[in-house]
C-alpha cells in the first residue's frame, strides 16, 4: 500500500493512495489514536464517501433516465488516488473522472483530498469540481474511525457532547437505507454516553440538528474535539464490541426507504453547476 507520512513536532499521519484515506495518526508520546483495522470487524480507517453517502436502493442510482450500478457510499474509497502535493506537514491526493468512473458516475470531476497538520489537529479537506457542462449531483462525506477506549483514557465512560447543546431526532437504517421516521434523541442536552448496545441496530444518524463539533471522550481524561463545515449530516457507527467509533460528518444521507433512486433526489444531495467546485472538511483536535 502506498502511504504518504505528513508531520509536526506534535503528530504524525499516514495516508494511503487507496481512497484518500488516513490510516492512523500519532502522538510524538506514541500513542495511536485512530482504529487500527482489525479485519475480523472493519477494515476501514477513515474513509471518503464520493459521489453517494450510504446506500442506494438495489444498490444502484438513476441519472436523467439512465441507471447505473452504485455500491454502498460509492467508490473514490476503493480508488487509486494521485498524489499532487507532498510537504512536511500536508499532502494532497486527486482522483480524476476516468472510463471506469463514468460506467458508474457519468460526471466529469476531480476530488482533491487535503492532510494539513496544525499542532495537534489533522484537517481533512474534500474539494469537488464540475469539469463538465451539466448540474452534477452528488454526496459526500467522511468516516474518521478513532480509538474507544481512547488512549490513556482507560475503563472511563466516553461520551460524546455536542457543542450546541442540542437533542437532534435520531433516525435509523432499514436495509441500509435511511428510516424518515423521526425517532426520540438519545442526547440529553447535547451529551450522549455511548455504549455498544446503541449500535446493535447499526448506526445513528441525525440528518438534522447536531451543529457543527463536538467533543468525544471522557468526562475527564484525554478527547478529540472535532468540528466540520459544509456537512449538515451527523452519524455514529461502530460494530458492537469492536475498538473504535466513527463520527461522520456527511452532505448527504442514504437513500429513503421508499425513497426515489435518482441521485439529484437523494436526501441532501449537492447539485453543483459547471465549473463550481464545493468545500468540506472537519479537524479532529487531540486533547491530553
Amino acid at each position: 500500500m502506498q502511504l504518504t507520512r505528513i508531520a509536526n513536532a506534535e503528530i504524525t499521519v499516514d495516508v494511503a493512495a487507496l481512497g484518500a484515506e488516513m490510516q492512523s495518526i500519532q502522538t510524538r508520546d506514541g500513542r495511536h489514536w485512530m482504529w487500527h483495522g482489525d479485519a475480523a470487524f472493519w477494515t476501514g480507517r477513515s474513509p471518503v464517501l464520493f459521489p453517494i453517502v450510504g446506500r442506494a436502493p438495489n444498490d444502484s442510482v438513476s441519472v436523467n433516465g439512465h441507471r447505473y450500478q452504485m455500491s454502498q457510499h460509492g467508490f473514490a474509497r476503493r480508488s487509486n488516488f494521485a498524489l499532487v502535493v507532498e510537504e512536511s506537514d500536508r499532502c494532497v491526493y486527486r482522483l480524476e473522472a476516468s472510463e471506469a468512473s463514468r460506467a458508474m458516475y457519468p460526471f466529469d470531476f476531480r476530488l482533491d483530498i487535503e492532510h494539513r497538520l496544525d499542532g495537534r489537529s489533522v484537517i481533512v479537506t474534500a474539494e469537488v469540481t464540475n469539469l463538465g457542462r451539466a448540474v452534477m449531483p452528488y454526496g459526500i462525506g467522511f468516516h474518521p474511525a478513532f480509538a474507544w477506549p481512547l488512549p490513556g483514557a482507560g475503563a472511563a465512560p466516553h461520551m460524546v457532547v455536542l457543542d450546541n447543546g442540542a437533542a437532534p431526532a435520531l433516525h435509523r437504517l432499514s436495509g441500509g437505507l435511511v428510516n424518515p421516521e423521526k425517532l426520540a434523541s438519545p442526547f440529553r442536552n447535547g451529551a450522549l454516553v455511548l455504549d455498544h448496545n446503541l449500535f446493535a441496530a447499526d448506526a445513528m444518524v441525525f440528518p438534522e440538528g447536531a451543529g457543527a463539533g463536538l467533543r468525544y471522550g471522557p468526562e475527564d481524561g484525554p478527547g478529540i474535539r472535532f468540528t466540520w463545515e459544509n456537512l449538515p449530516n451527523l452519524a455514529l457507527w461502530t460494530k458492537p464490541g469492536a475498538g473504535f467509533i466513527c463520527l461522520e460528518p456527511w452532505h448527504g444521507t442514504a437513500a429513503e426507504v421508499g425513497g426515489s433512486d435518482d441521485l439529484a433526489e437523494r436526501p441532501y444531495a449537492e447539485l453543483l453547476g459547471p465549473g463550481a467546485c464545493g468545500r468540506y472538511s472537519f479537524r479532529a483536535e487531540l486533547e491530553g
